[in-house]
């Protein structure tokens, strides 16, 4: 992986699974990423919607990452992805 190379991204972030999935649900729903985001995330980013900015590939979780390889621009994940700090629902930007 390019180290150079940079995304960005959102999240809400969880501690438990069983809410990542509720949250999904929502989103599903029709509900804002950035609204749920703004009101269940445990992150500081929470203040921004979620939105972790501009982010240098290898510098955040692993499995962050990961999935958000797999994600494109204006993309959720479909489940919830685990990292040493919680659960993640991930919303790439770009």
């Amino acid at each position: 992986m390019n180290a150079l190379k940079k995304y960005h991204a959102a999240h809400i972030l969880v501690k438990h699974a069983y809410e990542a999935e509720d949250l999904i649900k929502k989103l599903a729903e029709g509900k804002s990423f950035e609204e749920l985001a703004t009101k269940f995330s445990n992150c500081q980013s929470a203040k921004n919607q979620g939105d972790l900015g501009q982010i240098a590939f290898g510098k955040a979780d692993p499995d962050f990452e990961e999935a958000v390889e797999l994600l494109k621009p204006g993309q959720i994940t479909k489940k919830p992805i685990r990292s040493r700090f919680g659960f993640h629902i991930i919303k790439r930007i770009s």
